[in-house]
């Protein structure tokens, strides 16, 4: 219960950073959104006014054609006045020369100087009119050729502004599907905050119920842990007691043990002083007291006898209390040594039954933790079905086994084993997931995982990698040839060989490659 609350303050911490990054992103979103509408406004009116400056260029092409048409048909009749006017010329000059060649009489010499001044009257007036009609022909080609070139540049400026016009059309699409975009992005913030707020109100109603059976198991936390205590201590005195019945019985060990030796050392002794066993001895010792003799002659010769038998066991070990002292400061020396290796070993002892006891509570726990993941999971990924995993083979979780037992939808629950290669390894990866939500990596590797999975089955795995990447901080590195799975990757590495024996590491960013072609 304490690790459940535990992970829901974290899920609830976790999600609060969640929550403001979705705030932001929707502020983001509501100006991005924004700019991008006035930018589409802006551009709406490019298209407008476009078209405004290529109508009056239109406008002003048509008037300069027509100013060209007007003064091209004037420089046509100029020309013509020209030419006529030449003619005319030629034709005077021709009967004034035939006249002088005639020699007419003088009183027709009078007319023809009249008729000459008048012709000469003439052509200095056809002169003067060409001279004008030439500079109005010369002014009107300049103007044409300055009409032509304003035309060119009408025309240059009108072609530019369809290409902007057509940019602006294309630039008004792009904006359009940006602000799709932006708008799909808006919609999804806005909803955030209520997924969040619904999530939230989730948390805090499974906050709510794990606390109130937090206070439950608490309550019998405790009720157990003083039950625990007070068969601890009497375990404790227990073992204290049988520990000074182990010291005691292993004294007396001692003792009867150094007292069959001191029996067998007096033995030995006995035997080479006397040259017979104990028994022997004290057998002739109580024959010689029934056969003691009762004058002074008798008891001299058995005193005679006893000093020679004294002096066969040999001199007097004057050392011998000082050795007995010694062995004895040995012998308690050894107790003592003895006493803490026993209590040593009792110390030990007590430390592994704790190192045991906390290693089976932390087992279970995580066992508990990894379990409700795998289940979960395990129905996320087959869309249904369940699993679990079970301690077999032994009450003790330190030395129990782990079995896998799964049933995919629409089979029965059995053994991992009797799956197909597809199942086993979607149970895989779940199982590893659930690892990793219980205690997350930084870094995790695999290593061509989605080979025997199928198309449905290897989408089910990449979402279920995009949800891990999402939960947890865990940087999944993937080995793999399937190219859904390829395209569900952020960055994609691939290594080449160009020449025989060299290697070259090529990679692609997705992410950005989807920007550039957007």
């Amino acid at each position: 219960q304490r690790t459940r609350l535990a992970e829901l303050e974290a899920d609830i911490d976790a999600g609060k950073p969640a929550l403001e990054t979705a705030q932001a992103a929707l502020k983001t979103g509501t100006e991005a959104f924004r700019v991008s509408e006035e930018a589409v406004k802006a551009a709406r009116l490019l298209p407008f006014a476009a078209d405004k400056a290529v109508t009056t260029a239109r406008d002003a092409v048509q008037q300069l054609a027509n100013e060209q048409a007007r003064r091209e048909a004037r420089a046509t009749a100029l020309n013509e006045t020209l030419e006529r006017l030449a003619v005319e010329h030629e034709a005077a000059e021709a009967a004034l020369a035939e006249a002088r060649a005639t020699g007419a009489p003088s009183e027709t010499m009078e007319g023809l100087k009249a008729e000459l001044a008048t012709a000469r009257t003439a052509a200095d007036a056809a002169r003067g009119a060409a001279a004008g009609a030439r500079a109005d022909r010369d002014a009107e080609a300049r103007d044409r050729a300055g009409r032509e070139q304003r035309l060119g540049s009408l025309t240059r400026e009108r072609d530019s502004w369809a290409a902007r016009a057509r940019d602006a059309t294309a630039r008004i699409t792009v904006l359009e599907g940006d602000a799709g975009k932006t708008a799909a992005l808006l919609l999804q913030a806005e909803r955030a905050p209520e997924a969040l707020a619904a999530q939230r109100s989730k948390l805090m109603d499974m906050l709510t119920s794990a606390e109130t059976r937090r206070k439950t198991a608490a309550d019998r936390l405790a009720v157990a842990e003083g039950e625990a205590g007070d068969a601890d201590r009497a375990s404790r005195a227990a073992d204290a007691t049988a520990a000074s019945a182990r010291e005691a019985r292993a004294g007396l060990a001692a003792r009867s043990e150094a007292a069959a030796e001191r029996l067998l050392d007096a033995g030995n002794n006995v035997r080479e002083t006397a040259q017979m066993s104990p028994e022997d001895l004290g057998q002739k010792l109580t024959d010689d007291a029934i056969a003691r003799p009762p004058d002074a002659a008798g008891a001299e010769s058995l005193l005679f006898g006893l000093e020679r038998e004294r002096e066969m066991l040999g001199a007097v070990n004057l050392l011998a209390e000082d050795e007995a002292e010694e062995y004895g400061e040995r012998l308690q020396t050894m107790r003592l040594e003895r006493s803490d290796l026993t209590g040593a070993i009792a110390k030990l002892r007590d430390g592994i039954d704790e190192l045991n006891a906390e290693g089976r509570e932390r087992l279970v726990a995580a066992f508990d933790v990894i379990n409700d993941n795998f289940k979960s999971l395990f129905e996320a990924l087959f869309g249904g079905g369940q699993a679990e995993l079970k301690l077999v083979e032994s009450d003790d979780p330190l030395e129990a086994g782990l079995e896998i037992f799964a049933c995919p939808p629409g089979k029965r629950l059995s053994v991992m084993s009797l799956m197909s290669g597809g199942e086993q390894a979607l149970t895989a990866a779940a199982l590893i997931f659930a690892v990793f939500l219980a205690n997350p990596a930084p870094v995790c590797v695999l290593d061509e995982v989605d080979a025997p999975l199928d198309d449905a089955n290897v989408d089910r795995f990449c979402r279920m990698l995009n949800e891990m990447r999402n939960r947890t901080d865990t940087r999944f590195i993937v080995i793999t040839h399937n190219p859904v799975t390829m395209s569900r990757m952020d960055r994609l590495y691939g290594v080449t060989m160009p020449e025989r024996g060299v290697s070259q590491l090529v990679s692609v960013d997705l992410t950005q490659a989807e920007t550039l072609v957007a």
